[in-house]
């Protein structure tokens, strides 16, 4: 199993696209890319503690590789607005690929500009692509929000 680490807007939203991934075991959300220790959600919305919220998802590399995760992750979300994504603003909702491994940094690198080659997108895209940190889990009431209610994911990604 390898992990990848995503922020693309309201944790919620982003969990429920890489839960419906073939070959993803596990997610969780929670908040990474900041300065606090253990921060709360109630922190981290403040915009004082430099988190995104993000989602670190656990893979099977013989069922789904990383580049199929990025073509999630790059379908889902807009990633031309800085620190916004529909009605959620501040940089905790910023667009962020947080890398692994040597080769998660070069496949998203890759990712990036082929997709700012491709003209999809009218504006430049600002998405991170920066080394994992530690992740702080979410709490619990966050955990797996959407499929554990029965609904669809409702955050505009």
């Amino acid at each position: 199993m390898e992990k990848a680490t995503f922020a693309a807007g309201c944790f919620w939203g982003v969990e429920s696209v890489f839960e419906q991934v073939p070959g993803v075991t596990a997610t969780k959300v929670g908040y990474t890319g900041g300065f606090t220790e253990s921060p709360t959600y109630e922190q981290v919305c403040s915009h004082g503690t430099g988190h995104a919220e993000a989602v670190e998802v656990t893979f099977d590399p013989a069922r789904t590789s990383y580049e199929q995760l990025l073509v999630a992750f790059w379908a889902n979300h807009d990633p031309t607005t800085l620190n916004r994504q529909g009605p959620d603003a501040g940089s905790n909702y910023r667009s962020a690929i947080f890398f692994h491994s040597s080769e998660q940094e070069a496949v998203a690198l890759r990712s990036k500009h082929r997709l700012e080659e491709s003209a999809r997108f009218r504006r430049p895209i600002v998405t991170e692509i920066v080394p994992a940190g530690t992740f702080w889990d979410a709490e619990d009431y966050h955990q797996r929000y959407y499929s554990r209610r029965g609904m669809a994911a409702a955050c505009r990604l």
